[in-house]
């Protein structure tokens, strides 16, 4: 082992992820399989898998199976640590024909593909922001889709509900005006063994369940608008970005001070804004514009 370290030897490590347990190989650069080992998926594991690639030598890429599912604690652990990690495929089915199927055998493979540089997919982040949002968009498509479960129950059990429990509650249309109904159910528990009593605990029930997911599905909705938003933009100043004016000033130039720039423009264009003059207004003689060619001078 020594001396494997003192040449210097660079690993390339492959890794097939489980659920309890992760196989790591080990290979130099040159190819040569250095060792297989197995590893638990804690904290514990994963320090002990990241040092036991250390002990062959200076770890240049691990290439991982599935990354974003089994693998993903990992490949965190890893990218604190500096490590560089790759994504992998299966191997190929001929591959698994010629070499058989095992963990080792993965891994293996899993390392091969960095080497030969076949494998350049990097991971997706899943310390930041968007897998936040990822999580809660996760939580609350499930959340949707029991309410929707539950409202189709409700509607099916009102169907098959004793005829005049069914005639109460259809005299509403939707399912959700036969839900607001459906609470307001008391049944009697001590007669449960009567079918319109249990009809009424399980569409009440229903109702109640309907109820909670709303609660739920508004409360993941708010979260994620405050998770979504991004930071806010500091106050733009109205003029500021324009050349020659003062950062602090709050309102726009006076119109006087376009007239004088057109007229230090050219003649003509100054005779073009004088012409588009309202009847009855002064006209804009060199003294007046003289005065009003800087208002934003007095800007503080």
């Amino acid at each position: 082992m020594n001396s494997m370290q003192d040449s210097d030897v660079v690993v390339i490590g492959g890794v097939d992820a489980h659920t309890d347990t992760h196989e790591a190989a080990a290979l130099d650069q040159r190819g040569a399989l250095l060792g297989t080992e197995t590893f638990a998926t804690t904290f514990a594991g994963y320090a002990a898998l990241l040092d036991w690639l250390r002990s062959f030598g200076r770890i240049d890429v691990i290439a991982i199976e599935s990354t974003g599912a089994y693998a993903a604690g990992l490949v965190r652990y890893l990218r604190e640590h500096d490590i560089r990690v790759l994504e992998v495929n299966q191997p190929h089915a001929h591959t698994r024909r010629r070499r058989g199927k095992s963990d080792p055998i993965d891994a293996e493979m899993a390392a091969r593909l960095a080497l030969t540089g076949k494998a350049t997919t990097i991971p997706k982040q899943t310390d930041g922001i968007v897998e936040s949002i990822r999580l809660l968009r996760v939580t609350r498509a499930g959340a949707v889709k029991a309410r929707s479960a539950a409202m189709l129950q409700l509607s099916e059990l009102i169907i098959t509900a004793p005829q005049q429990l069914r005639e109460q509650l259809t005299v509403r249309k939707t399912i959700r005006g036969q839900a607001a109904l459906c609470r307001r159910l008391r049944p009697a528990l001590s007669d449960l063994q009567s079918p319109s009593q249990a009809a009424k605990l399980a569409l009440r029930s229903l109702a109640k369940r309907i109820d909670t997911l709303d609660a739920e599905i508004a409360e993941l909705d708010t979260q994620l608008q405050q998770s979504s938003r991004g930071p806010r933009r500091a106050p733009r100043s109205c003029w500021a970005s324009r050349p020659g004016t003062p950062g602090n000033c709050s309102s726009p130039p006076a119109r006087t001070s376009i007239v004088s720039a057109a007229t230090a423009r050219s003649p003509h264009s100054a005779a073009r804004v004088r012409s588009r003059r309202p009847p009855g207004a002064p006209s804009v003689t060199a003294s007046t514009t003289a005065a009003t060619a800087t208002p934003t001078a007095a800007c503080t």
